[in-house]
């Protein structure tokens, strides 16, 4: 886990010309805006009443089994972390990746240490010195303990900080010989790769350094699935129009393991975006890609996954076949349904910020 960054931020909703119910363009507006901002508050307030509770609490009765303790974990660690450490082709791969990349004695910094695991891995590799920084204070404890009881104290250091806000003489003797960054969602971005290894190019690894991963790819596909938009639109419910409730609908993409959807795939499997993370440019941008579509129907979105070249011939990846992969597929909705013949050429206008994707007609 590396990176926080802004949620979802949607001002706009079902229009009138699109049926149900509208929004007038300024008190409603205004009215979401500030309920938004009441539910932020809502939420600190919850946190910091959290914390209050467990520091309030009488020494002997702190234990990692209380309640407390229970529900500021279950807030402050996401799920997926015990997926994808079940997920054994990942970490098998991983493992070999960093065995056949790591030049014994080197030094390597680990983004995002998570439970620890690929800074293990690294040492165990035969590296010589191992930073791994963890941005979640509680997951950064639980991998420095994780290393100590594997004894692995002295050659790995968990250092309870994003990898932004490291520093070559502070945190670092020096600049590192291994970049490790898997640090990676459904879409590929949407965890902070794109500004964690800038960061790290410019100021944390050394010029002739080793970038793990060093490329990643995404692909896609146009697809029709009435099931899966049903997760993020709605219309009428009991008889009543209560689209209104789209103008909270996610605008970026969002995780889906397709296969266990009914669907329909439009088009066939296109490249979408390509980073060479080693030397390229990975600022925020834009293209436009064609897709020629194999079906007629009703394009909704674009599956989207990727391809991480991770050394030594090994490459992780999350497609529509690797149904065992714990990552599941991005789905990227379109800005309205888009319909398409066999034959047919579309055109979409891929973006991409540091964190969100999104796809436009």
């Amino acid at each position: 886990m590396q990176q926080a960054h802004d949620g979802d931020v949607t001002t706009t909703g079902r229009g009138r010309d699109q049926g149900g119910v509208g929004l007038a363009p300024s008190r409603s507006q205004r009215g979401l805006i500030a309920a938004s901002l009441q539910s932020l508050a809502q939420e600190v307030r919850d946190i910091a009443d959290q914390a209050f509770q467990l520091l309030s609490a009488a020494p002997e009765s702190l234990s990692a089994d209380s309640e407390i303790f229970s529900r500021i974990a279950g807030r402050n660690v996401p799920r997926w972390h015990f997926a994808m450490l079940n997920d054994t082709e990942r970490n098998d791969d991983l493992v070999a990746a960093l065995r056949g990349s790591i030049p014994a004695g080197a030094s390597v910094l680990d983004i995002g240490s998570g439970s620890g695991l690929l800074a293990m891995a690294a040492a165990q590799a035969g590296a010589g010195k191992v930073i791994t920084c963890e941005m979640n204070p509680l997951l950064a404890e639980v991998a420095r303990q994780v290393v100590d009881a594997h004894g692995l104290s002295d050659t790995i250091t968990v250092i309870g900080k994003p990898s932004t806000a490291l520093r070559v003489g502070r945190d670092l003797d020096g600049r590192v010989d291994v970049l490790v960054s898997e640090i990676v969602d459904c879409g590929l971005i949407g965890e902070g790769l794109l500004p964690s290894v800038r960061h790290a190019r410019e100021y944390l690894l050394a010029p002739d350094g080793i970038m793990l991963p060093s490329a990643a790819r995404l692909y896609g596909r146009l697809v029709s699935s009435e099931a899966v938009q049903r997760l993020n639109q709605v219309t009428t419910a009991g008889g009543f129009d209560v689209s209104l409730m789209n103008v909270l609908a996610t605008r970026r993409h969002f995780p889906v393991r397709l296969s266990t959807w009914p669907h329909q795939l439009l088009s066939e499997a296109a490249q979408v975006l390509e980073f060479d993370l080693a030397r390229g440019d990975l600022e925020p941008g834009e293209r436009v890609i064609s897709l020629p579509a194999t079906a007629d129907g009703e394009a909704q979105a674009l599956v989207v996954w990727f391809e991480l070249d991770m050394g030594d011939g090994i490459t992780l990846r999350n497609s529509l076949e690797d149904t065992r992969s714990h990552w599941m597929q991005g789905w990227v909705p379109l800005e309205k349904p888009v319909p398409v013949k066999a034959g047919d050429a579309v055109s979409l206008r891929i973006r991409w910020s540091d964190f969100v994707l999104s796809a436009h007609l």
